[in-house]
């Protein structure tokens, strides 16, 4: 084979099957006239159809253009999960603006950052108590020109706070900022080159940085898991009901759940926040078939304790990505429900494909999967990104494809690291075996040095989600006299479960570990911290380490084995 993995593709699919690219805009507007009636999303149990949400986006793009922000500018979303996104995301980019999404669980500062820095003058926000606030402060620091506020109410009222809309001359409603807006003769002329989305990401050793997307890159994605799924759509025939808890702003929802699921004519199931039980409903009794979530959530569905009298049978299709899951959670929604949940792998730069599982590939438990339909992908070594490593060598990975991105906004410097020759370095260590399936160790940024020894965090974390009382674990380095850094765990206990000491740790990850591996201390906490989508955040609890006074006498405590 050409391509490692390629003999384990689902039948009629080969890696050099063609990967088509357009424009955002287009994908849309086919979308709607193919699937015209049928419902393209549903919200607080209200659908709108594809003609709908076409016609609330034309009307949209008509008023961008009317103001003045269409080609070279860039149109800020600060939103959540309702139609306002998907309304205001297709109207800026039909007006030939360029998408900024901004995350509403980010801080100030960042926020800022990415607004200045990518020239956004314009944002589009909601009148949520979560946002309107952090919103007006833009406003008050002089970084908009212009603030458009989406009624939450507009699409039902259910009782979420609000914030009171100011009277300001730079601050204008949705629906006032669209009336009697009216379309242009002829709509901006878009390529598939064009830059159709500013995704910042990043930030973890400064502030972030804006991968620039285009309108091709996105839809190359969208078509790489449309060439990746041909078969098992055509055997089901069916129109799904997708989940989408993952928030819209995040290039694993968006180019996964969002613009997929439109491509398809498929019933999107928007949830504005993360609730097992509201998911639960969707499952059993809506009968959604597709869940795509990331490993916080299924490690809440796993921890349900009536899980087994659960009825998870309408879904067909269940997908984690975001972060690597961990490999006990599989086991346990395996045995409990005889669901298979196997991770794939992607990021922000690539617009979210770089591996999937095959539906009837070997079983190769911990693996991310093998590298999709026109993607190449391989190992170099960490200290010489242009050596290539064999199969089974733990190196840095690379990718190739159409749905790379072609650099870093205003970052010439960080873009020209960022790659070798046509092949990003992803940052990611991990190793490819024979069979061509790739498997994740770590990100560069997290491996920790221990008495000359390359430690990989994810490693350790994994075994010790074997241990029964664990519910969620973060491994970071801290320093140590001895090994110059050193392994910590900190966990979250399930519910009932009792504290253990890190001997007891210790005795159980033997075997499992090696000597440089096993922990050298231990914490217990109520919470983890997280990041915007929900996966668990080793950079923030990193941050939260820094700032604290250490409590000596626990450590010390923990440190001699004892219990807390």
């Amino acid at each position: 084979m050409t391509h490692p993995g390629e003999q384990f593709y689902p039948e009629g699919v080969r890696w050099d099957d063609p990967i088509p690219r357009g424009t955002l805009p287009d994908l849309l507007a086919k979308a709607a006239a193919e699937y015209g009636a049928r419902p393209a999303l549903e919200f607080r149990d209200r659908p709108i159809s594809y003609t709908a949400l076409e016609a609330m986006v034309e009307v949209a793009a008509s008023a961008f253009l009317r103001a003045g922000y269409g080609r070279n500018h860039s149109v800020a979303l600060f939103l959540g999960n309702s139609p306002d996104h998907p309304v205001n995301f297709f109207g800026a980019l039909k007006a030939g603006a360029r998408v900024v999404h901004l995350s509403p669980l980010d801080g100030e500062r960042a926020l800022s950052h990415k607004l200045s820095d990518s020239g956004a003058r314009i944002l589009v926000t909601s009148d949520l108590a979560a946002l309107l606030p952090m919103a007006l402060k833009f406003l008050d620091k002089g970084l908009l020109d212009r603030l458009i506020v989406c009624e939450d109410d507009s699409w039902g009222a259910v009782g979420n706070p609000h914030a009171p809309i100011p009277d300001h001359p730079a601050i204008v409603t949705f629906k006032a900022f669209v009336q009697g807006a009216t379309k242009p003769v002829q709509w901006p002329v878009i390529s598939a080159d064009d830059v159709a989305l500013l995704q910042y990401t990043g930030g973890t050793t400064g502030l972030p940085k804006g991968a620039m997307l285009s309108h091709g890159n996105l839809t190359s994605a969208v078509s790489i898991y449309d060439v990746w799924g041909r078969k098992s759509r055509a055997e089901r025939d069916a129109i799904e009901r997708v989940i989408c808890v993952l928030p819209l702003f995040h290039i694993f929802a968006l180019t996964v759940i969002l613009l997929g699921s439109l491509e398809h004519g498929d019933l999107i199931s928007l949830h504005q926040r993360f609730d097992v039980e509201a998911v639960m409903r969707d499952i059993e009794v809506k009968r959604a078939t597709a869940f795509p979530g990331v490993p916080t959530m299924w490690i809440a569905i796993a921890g349900l304790p009536d899980l087994e009298s659960r009825d998870l049978s309408s879904l067909a299709t269940c997908a984690s990505g975001g972060a690597p899951l961990p490999v006990e959670v599989a086991k346990i929604l395996e045995r409990r429900v005889n669901m298979k949940l196997k991770s794939g792998w992607g990021m922000t730069e690539t617009c979210s494909p770089g591996t999937a599982h095959p539906k009837d590939g070997p079983e190769k438990p911990g693996s991310i999967g093998l590298m999709l339909p026109g993607i190449e992908m391989d190992v170099v070594a960490l200290d010489d990104p242009n050596r290539l490593l064999a199969a089974g060598e733990v190196g840095e990975i690379r990718i190739k494809g159409p749905n790379v991105t072609k650099g870093y906004w205003n970052r010439p410097k960080e873009t020209a690291e960022a790659f070798v020759g046509d092949r990003f370095l992803t940052g990611d260590i991990g190793y490819m075996d024979s069979d061509g399936y790739f498997y994740l160790v770590d990100r560069k940024k997290d491996m920790i040095i221990s008495g000359g020894f390359n430690v990989y965090p994810q490693m350790i974390e994994q075994a010790i989600y074997e241990h029964p009382a664990v519910q969620e674990v973060i491994v970071i380095g801290v320093p140590d006299d001895y090994r110059g850094e050193a392994a910590k765990a900190f966990v979250k206990l399930r519910a009932g479960a009792k504290p253990f000491t890190l001997e007891e740790l210790k005795t159980f990850l033997a075997g499992k570990l090696g000597k440089h591996e096993i922990p050298a201390a231990l914490d217990f906490v109520d919470e983890l911290p997280r990041t915007t989508v929900g996966k668990l955040s080793r950079h923030e609890l990193r941050n939260q380490q820094s700032v604290q006074q250490p409590a000596q006498p626990r450590q010390q405590q923990l440190a001699a084995g004892g219990r807390p």
